[in-house]
């Protein structure tokens, strides 16, 4: 089961982290994304979420991200969480246009 929150900023996130906690998800369940390698990176260590890595998305994946455009790297991530690939290319348009995602995956 995955779940997909769109925000705009950390304040927002947290909230969002927040409400997935309360509905039963435990916090190494929820990852936040966000298309600047830099902003996912700081959100995620400031919201203290789990970063998607080795354990999600399995060796293979985790070494071909390094020579993947950073778009194709975030889909590849979204996938590996259970979202297809239709709804990672839409997911990673709201990255483009400066949002967050959060994400929620059992």
């Amino acid at each position: 089961m995955t779940q997909v929150k769109i925000v705009e900023n950390g304040l927002q996130a947290k909230k969002e982290i927040e409400q997935f906690l309360n509905q039963g998800f435990e916090k190494d369940e929820v990852y936040l994304l966000a298309h600047g390698k830099d902003r996912s990176e700081d959100l995620s260590d400031a919201l203290d979420t789990n970063e998607i890595g080795v354990n999600e998305q399995g060796v293979f994946d985790s070494i071909a991200n390094v020579f993947r455009s950073r778009g194709d790297e975030l889909r590849s991530k979204m996938e590996s969480l259970g979202l297809t690939d239709t709804e990672a290319q839409q997911f990673e348009k709201e990255l483009d246009r400066g949002r967050v995602l959060v994400i929620a995956a059992k």
